[in-house]
């Protein structure tokens, strides 16, 4: 396992581990490969040993009677959420070879056993302590939950009722739109696959295609030779730089470009990136940053000094948004709003700027939560809450006429083959009539 894969891996344990042990009583944790297989991990953690040192088993042994609950559910939280983790370790430090250890394995079944709405809402709380982007606000809302739990304001509720609270009381804190818990469509099962049976490698069929065409839902060329690309994902380049490249590719010849990311949900920034890449002349355009709280590290995302195919550049390029518009689809929009690359038109986007992690309560909850934030290197902030606002502000509905009608107003400025400004004026005209 690469050393930065283990680093990042050391920094979630330490964040569970501190969830589970508060107070001291847990010095340090160690994640460690283990085993014969190359993915598997030991995760040892060193309770504090000053209480009695001379008698490393009986500090040991006092320790894990008084914290049998927190071991047992961290047991329970590393094989739903590390299943790599194969052997958990308590230990004493400094004690030698001879150091006294209690060890728990990994058991897939765990991860099934149900919780009842206090425990998932107390887990739910300390994933929210460790792991969201803004310190400050994770505690104001933890313990407004707390409070609300000590109250008794969880008992008794299903789970559907519980995500739908816990995500509201977030909001109410945190006003932050990717902070939610959810009920999961089907429950996460661990199951120890079956050895497979040996398979002629001249009757395998390569996998091709993509449930979601890389989120490029629609590529054309609309009368009066605009482009028009209806892209309602961003996948990360690695598998979707192909198809990025082909739509592109096709639209490379218009006149102007509409983007449609109206029903655009979001994904890579990689994938943002890569897109982007395309509308500037070569690499050196600063598109954002994105700080993560965890490590308290910030990477940066610019232009491609190379992209396969043809660079759309020196035409316009319209961008449709609505209320539906989040995420990466916002970074889309802001990014090349804030330098100037591209006219929005539509409505004001949803305003979700954090990237954010989905990880499990249990077998059938999870919470989402930001740990990282965009900070765009024009602006110095992000769209977070308030949206990325259009400049020309219409009703989603009628965005398209009205880029359309700009694309054409702007062809028609141009000396271009007689039957494209023919198309372009007859089209023009039967459009109906947009807002002023």
């Amino acid at each position: 396992m690469e050393r930065t894969e283990l680093t990042r891996l050391q920094d979630l344990v330490d964040r569970e581990v501190k969830a589970r042990f508060p107070g001291g009583t847990v010095q340090r944790v160690a994640v460690l490969e283990h085993g014969d297989e190359p993915d598997d991990l030991l995760v040892r953690v060193y309770i504090d040993g000053a209480t009695a040192p001379e008698d490393p088993q009986r500090v040991l042994d006092d320790w894990a009677q008084a914290h049998e609950n927190g071991m047992k559910r961290l047991r329970r939280e590393l094989s739903l959420r590390l299943p790599p983790a194969k052997m958990l370790e308590f230990t004493v430090p400094d004690a030698g070879d001879a150091a006294p250890t209690v060890r728990l394995p990994d058991d897939p079944a765990l991860t099934e056993q149900p919780l009842s709405p206090r425990e998932a809402a107390e887990t739910a709380v300390s994933l929210l302590r460790a792991s969201y982007v803004f310190p400050d606000r994770a505690e104001q809302a933890a313990t407004a939950i707390e409070a609300r739990l000590a109250a008794g304001e969880y008992d008794d509720v299903d789970e559907a009722t519980l995500a739908e609270r816990l995500t509201r009381q977030l909001y109410e804190v945190c006003a932050d739109r990717h902070l939610r818990v959810r009920v999961l469509p089907r429950p996460l099962r661990r199951e120890r696959p079956e050895p497979a049976e040996p398979v002629d490698p001249r009757r395998q069929r390569p996998q091709r295609g993509h449930p979601a065409n890389y989120g490029i839902f629609r590529v054309e060329r609309l009368d009066g030779n605009v482009g028009y690309l209806d892209i309602r994902g961003v996948a990360h380049p690695d598998e979707a730089g192909p198809a990025i490249a082909a739509a592109m590719e096709l639209v490379s010849g218009t006149y102007a470009l509409i983007i449609d990311l109206r029903k655009n949900g979001g994904g890579s920034p990689e994938g943002v990136a890569f897109w982007c890449s395309y509308l500037f002349p070569e690499g050196g355009t600063h598109f954002n940053d994105i700080f993560d709280a965890g490590t308290g590290q910030t990477r940066q995302f610019w232009s491609l000094a190379w992209v396969p195919g043809s660079r759309y550049l020196d035409r316009p390029v319209y961008l449709l948004t609505s209320h539906d518009t989040f995420s990466g689809g916002e970074d889309f929009c802001y990014t090349l709003q804030a330098l100037g690359r591209a006219e929005l038109i539509g409505e004001t986007t949803g305003g979700g700027a954090h990237p954010t992690r989905m990880v499990p309560i249990s077998s059938t909850l999870a919470i989402s939560v930001p740990f990282a934030r965009s900070i765009n290197p024009v602006t110095g902030t992000n769209w977070e809450g308030t949206g990325v606002i259009p400049d020309v502000a219409v009703a989603a509905d009628e965005a398209h006429d009205v880029a359309y009608e700009k694309a054409l107003r702007y062809v028609l400025t141009l000396t271009v083959p007689p039957p494209v400004a023919e198309e372009a004026r007859e089209t023009l005209d039967a459009l109906p009539a947009t807002p002023e």
